[in-house]
């Protein structure tokens, strides 16, 4: 496919995404209709997708309509792209602009400029100061490829050298002392020989750095409350040995988990939902956020949050804190995480739940924020008295 061509394939698949179909989902009906683009191309345009969902208010601005072609338009003009080779009409090309496109378009403004949605501007401030716009920068590209390296298996220069050998380019990072940030050939490294035998595993840095501010030790009892999809368990279960177990409110969510932690020779026992007994050392939280702190992988979360939305988030999270902190044991810790850079889902909900629950005490808050090698996290850890 031309550059042109691949900006119609976005254009086509945007405007789906803009009438309420999840962009993956457009993606992949796309590919399945479209079996003459090869891998490149649908890498192309699976970037190009993403950064229109990232940026798109400003790029609507720019390109002069809230349209698939509007948003291409803005990516070529905030990206500095030959637009009349882009747009020429030929080869599949998007055709040539009209008059009335080339005059349109404007700089954004304000929240639109950050792209952050108008309702969220004054929290999203509030919660950050003097870092909101930065934060707001950082969301509008795209997130850094990052991996884990098992220390059960490997340390980081074998798991590099291993991934070397099959063209992939990772470098250590100073966010974790597991982390390797991918610098090239990140599409390979799923099919690769590290990955399959558990040497590393595909995880960003600030969730890594969450896993290493938890007071781990050789012979507890962990439990992973909100497990999801299980990527904090097996970090946990490859820093200490312990007893560790994953429990999600979807068990579905779950379903890989036992694979992978054979793949990374680890022992995670699966508790199904009001099925667990005893107390644990430490209960680990991962709740369920606006992931405000992650937009940048999954960008369309971005324009689906409300305020209505977030308030029931918020009531998800402090039920969970309340639900959590019965299997903590006497001296134990409840660790409470989100993907979120929103004071409303972090510190305000600690501090409500330590104001309504005596017994407890904070022992360490950290926030990482969007950056080159993480995401925006949130981590407080609460011991019981």
């Amino acid at each position: 496919m031309t550059p042109g061509a691949r900006i119609q394939a976005a254009i086509e698949i945007l405007d789906r995404v803009l009438d309420g179909e999840a962009a993956e989902k457009a993606l992949t009906g796309w590919a399945r209709r479209s079996r003459f683009a090869g891998s490149k191309d649908r890498a192309a345009i699976r970037d190009h997708v993403f950064d229109a969902i990232r940026c798109k208010r400003s790029f609507a601005a720019r390109g002069g309509a809230m349209t698939g072609r509007g948003l291409m338009i803005g990516l070529a003009r905030a990206q500095d792209l030959d637009i009349d080779a882009l747009f020429s009409g030929a080869g599949h090309a998007p055709e040539p602009l009209s008059n009335a496109e080339v005059a349109a378009g404007r700089a954004p403004e304000g929240a639109e400029a950050l792209d952050i949605p108008d309702w969220l501007d004054p929290p999203f401030r509030d919660s950050l100061g003097d870092e909101a716009e930065a934060v707001a920068q950082a969301l509008q590209s795209r997130a850094p490829v990052m991996l884990r390296v098992n220390l059960r298996k490997a340390n980081i220069a074998q798991a590099q050298a291993s991934l070397s050998g099959e063209g992939i380019e990772a470098r250590s990072a100073a966010i974790s002392d597991t982390a390797l940030q991918v610098v090239e050939g990140a599409r390979r490294v799923s099919n690769s020989a590290a990955f399959k035998d558990g040497l590393v595993e595909l995880q960003d840095g600030a969730s890594q750095a969450v896993v290493d501010a938890l007071p781990l030790s050789d012979g507890q009892h962990v439990l992973d409350y909100c497990a999801g999809g299980g990527g904090k368990t097996l970090a946990m279960a490859g820093r200490a040995q312990g007893r560790f177990y994953a429990h999600d409110a979807n068990p579905g969510r779950l379903a890989d988990l036992p694979v992978r932690a054979k793949r990374a020779g680890v022992k995670v026992q699966l508790l199904a939902p009001g099925k667990i007994e005893g107390h644990f050392d430490l209960v680990l939280c991962d709740a369920p956020c606006s992931g405000s702190g992650s937009w940048r992988r999954a960008p369309d979360a971005k324009w689906r949050l409300t305020p209505e939305k977030l308030r029931e988030l918020n009531g998800i999270q402090q039920n969970i804190l309340d639900e959590a902190s019965r299997l903590v044991a006497p001296g134990g810790v409840l660790a409470y995480a989100t993907c979120s850079v929103l004071d409303s889902e972090n510190g305000a909900r600690v501090d409500d739940f330590l104001a309504r629950n005596g017994g407890w005490r904070e022992t360490d808050r950290r926030q990482w924020l969007p950056g080159p090698e993480g995401d925006g996290f949130f981590l407080s850890c609460l011991t019981r008295n």
